[in-house]
């Protein structure tokens, strides 16, 4: 019995150590300039914040993520991203889904303040997250996406809720 019990205690001592690791690395992630590739991270403080005309966003067709801070709260992830007819726009799939209630949160959190900000490429650009939930530019939208990544996003997913779409305008 206490060969049990010590093997027991021991088994959940091991377990701890990653769970404590992985804790820790989220949590110091937290105070860092941006996200990782597995954690989201603090604000985006460096960086050149971009003044001028209305860059041509094609450039980000070609790129895989960008890192997005909301305004509220002011935590950053990275994030997929598309350019159709000189616009940029960022989604977030599974809205209908358990899973995606409780994981996604940062579309809720646009949608009541959608002020942002984004760091491409070492630039930071000011954007305000307009949600769009119809109308005839969604096909053109959603073609974008699929082209650029192995997404199921149509116009029917977006205009469901299941994808949440917005448009990542001037402020």
């Amino acid at each position: 019995m206490k060969i049990l019990i010590r093997a027991i205690i021991v088994l959940l001592c091991l377990t701890l150590i990653p769970i404590t690791a992985v804790a820790t690395a989220a949590i110091k992630q937290r105070f860092a300039d941006g996200p990782n590739r597995v954690f989201s991270g603090g604000p985006l403080i460096s960086g050149t914040l971009h003044s001028g005309p209305e860059p041509d966003w094609q450039f980000v067709n070609s790129i895989p993520t960008i890192e997005m801070q909301l305004q509220v709260p002011s935590t950053s992830r990275r994030i997929w991203t598309v350019e159709h007819a000189g616009k940029l726009y960022v989604w977030s799939g599974y809205m209908n889904s358990q899973v995606g209630r409780l994981w996604k949160q940062w579309p809720a959190q646009a949608q009541e303040n959608g002020n942002a900000v984004f760091r491409i490429d070492g630039i930071r650009y000011e954007r305000f997250l307009q949600r769009i939930d119809s109308g005839e530019a969604l096909d053109g939208i959603a073609a974008a996406i699929t082209a650029k990544y192995p997404s199921q996003t149509t116009r029917a997913t977006i205009e469901s809720g299941n994808v949440w779409l917005f448009e990542a305008r001037p402020r």
